[in-house]
Parts: C-alpha cells; structure tokens; sequence
C-alpha cells in the first residue's frame, strides 16, 4: 500500500493515545512465559508484540518470527532453556541476513544446544532446549543491548544464574538497565556494577504481581518532528508517558529542546509545544549510543528544518530492518539533502530546499515510513509500502490524520 500525502497543517491541541512500549511489552511477555504469576498492562499492539506472543504461546516446531529483530534474539534465549522441546526458529529474507553469532555463542558458553541451519552467524536456527548450569559469559560491550537483554532476561532460569562481563565502553545502556528494572519488578535481584552484570538465580516463587507497560517513547518521536516542524505555538498532547521512564528514547524531551520543543509532563500524558523558532545557523550534534532508534526522525527534522546535523554512535543501525544509514542517505537525498555517512555516524549538511513530490521508499522498515511521514507539513510526499508501520504502530496513519495530516 503506497500512500500520498498532500502538504499539511496541523490542528491545533490534539490529544493522541499511543499503544504501549514494544521493547517493555516483549521483555515482559517473555518474563510472563518463564513466570506465569505476572500479569501485565497496556501491552503493545505491535506485530513485533503479537508474533512475540504467537511464538511463545505455540506449541508447533516451526516457529517464524518474520521481521521481528526482538523476538528473534530473546525466543532464542527463550528455547534454549526450553528442556526437552526442539525448535526451528527462523524469519524473513532479511532477518536472514542479521547476524546473531554473538548471542548464538554467548548461550552455547552456558551450555546451549543450538545449530545454524543454512549460513553460520545467521537464522534460522535449530535450538533443543537444554539445562544451563554454566554462569559466566563475556561479550564485547559494544553489541546490541538486545542480545545483552536476551541473556538477562532467563538467566533467572538459569542453575546458577548468569555473571556477565561486558569488555570495552557499553552502548545502548538504558536498554540494559529497563530490562534490569523489570527483573527488579518482579523481585530477581541483580546488580550492575562497573562492567559486569550478575542474576542471582530465582530459587522462590514469584509473587503475583500486575505490571503496565509505558507508551512507547520511540512512537513519541514522530510527533515530536511534528511540533518542531510546526508553527510557534502549535500544542500536542500524547498519552501514556512517565517523567521517569525506564526507555531510553525518553530522551526526546531533551534533544528536542534543540529544535524548539518544550515538554510538559502530566499525570499520564505529555504536552508537546513549539516554543521558539530556531536559527538556521544553528547545528545539532548528538551522540545516540543510547538511542540509536531515533536517529532518522531527528535526521529528518533537521532536514525539514534547514538545520546542519551530525549524529554518532549509529553503529546499530546497519543491522536493523535494513541498513537505515544508507536508507536514510538515499531518501534524503531524493530529497535534495546533502548526507555523509560512515559505520558509525551521520552528517546531514543545511539545505534551504526540499524537493517536492518524492516517492519515499521504507525498504520494510516501519521507521523509515513514519520518520519521513512528518515532512509532510513541509512538501507534498509519498510514502511506498505504508503499511510497514503495523511492525510497531498500526494505528499511525490514522493518528496523523486525526492531527491534520492529508492522507490518501
């Protein structure tokens, strides 16, 4: 499904409910699987969250995950505890084409039975759920917080639970530590000190408890490029949000300040408003190793805004969906942007124009598609294979049209 968007204007003091996290959603799903007495909240509605919940509730031995990078990493540490029961976990074309070595090796340590069943790194995997007495791992500090998180979170499964030593500066650390603090939630004790990461293992039984999943901050983003696109005083309010949220992408409330955006935080909500234009001369410069997900949304603004931009600690970013540097370099520059990039960052130089009616491609990436969406204030656009957003946020669309957006 290919959509138009026509150039826009936004309503003025909207009010959008948006589903709930889907990185909190998937970490408590599977912590709901190894502990039945959790019961949760506000669940995204996500196609990541769905398949995460299709594949934990299966009995089959074919389980397909598709686009799910998430559900990938964690059902592997998620089968692998799995005693006596064998499965074949396996996904897209491109999920076949994202390396998994790193967390494939970090289990076979503590004593997995998994086998590469077409290129070795790579799914589709064959997994026979094992005991794993094994405690200690190493992992370069550097890799995907999501292969870090997949390990902590069944380590409370684990005979001895899990001492993990991560080598060299760590990236993606409010990632790490959500997924401490849902454990935490759920009284597993762990700590956290220097580089190393230790689970005790959970010998008692878990109390039952209710959990509710805070809306998701990455979602947020897209609205926050809208108000910064926005006129002076233009207001938006979203739901559900935490001051202190456990998200790393929170910190929007801040970078946005660069581009004129002002936070107010409510009981369950956030009121977004342009508070002051900003001067073209200005450059914004970030560095998103803890955030790496809002990285084409911020590019975009600035784009859309005429501002200079250069973001590092991108490296993520080549194993996602897609490889959303050069994605982004090459919509960009349909664009008339000037981009360079690297392994690990991006540049994005000042432009005073933006090419009109331009055919946005999303490479199956729901990011690509909602980070450009916003630009539609600015210029006419379309966006090809609009429907990827289901990925994270099948509600999109129709969200921007309720803010003013002309979608056809």
């Amino acid at each position: 499904m290919d959509i138009n968007i026509q150039k826009s204007k936004l309503q003025n003091q909207q009010t959008i409910q948006i589903t709930g996290s889907k990185s909190e959603s998937n970490r408590l799903l599977l912590l709901q699987a190894l502990y039945p007495q959790i019961s949760i909240k506000n669940i995204s509605n996500s196609d990541d969250s769905v398949l995460m919940q299709k594949a934990l509730t299966s009995t089959d031995q074919l389980i397909d995950i598709h686009h799910a990078g998430t559900a990938m990493r964690f059902l592997t540490a998620y089968f692998s505890i799995q005693k006596g029961r064998e499965v074949t976990i396996t996904g897209s074309k491109r999920m076949k084409e994202r390396p998994i070595k790193i967390l494939v090796d970090a289990l076979k340590t503590l004593g997995a039975d998994i086998t590469y069943l077409e290129n070795d790194g790579f799914p589709p995997l064959k997994i026979v759920g094992n005991t794993l007495n094994k405690k200690e791992v190493t992992l370069d500090a550097n890799v995907s917080s999501q292969y870090i998180s997949a390990l902590l979170l069944i380590a409370s499964k684990l005979e001895n639970g899990l001492e993990l030593t991560l080598k060299g500066k760590i990236t993606s650390v409010p990632y790490i530590n959500m997924t401490l603090s849902l454990l935490n939630e759920i009284d597993v004790k762990t700590s956290f000190i220097d580089n190393i990461i230790s689970v005790k293992p959970q010998t008692s039984e878990i109390k039952p408890c209710t959990l509710t999943v805070e809306s998701d901050w990455s979602s947020a983003s897209y609205f926050y490029s809208v108000i910064a696109l926005s006129d002076v005083g233009k207001e938006l309010t979203i739901a559900s949000y935490k001051e202190k949220s456990l998200q790393g992408d929170s910190v929007l409330a801040t970078i946005y300040k660069k581009f004129g955006v002002t936070t107010t935080f409510l009981d369950d909500a956030i009121t977004l408003r342009k508070s002051s234009s900003v001067e073209t001369k200005t450059i914004i410069e970030l560095d998103l190793s803890n955030a790496p997900d809002i990285a084409q949304t911020i590019a975009v603004t600035a784009f859309g805004l005429g501002l200079e931009c250069h973001m590092i600690g991108l490296h993520t970013l080549k194993i996602k969906e897609t490889d959303r540097l050069v994605a982004l370099k090459t919509e960009l520059e349909k664009l008339g942007a000037q981009v360079e990039i690297t392994e690990n960052a991006l540049h994005l130089k000042a432009s005073n124009k933006i090419t009109t009616d331009v055919s946005i491609a999303t490479y199956n990436d729901h990011r690509m598609a909602m980070a450009f969406a916003p630009l539609g204030l600015k210029t006419t656009l379309a966006i090809k294979n609009a429907e990827v957003v289901s990925k994270s946020y099948p509600q999109f669309w129709e969200d921007f049209k309720t803010i003013g957006f002309s979608i056809t």
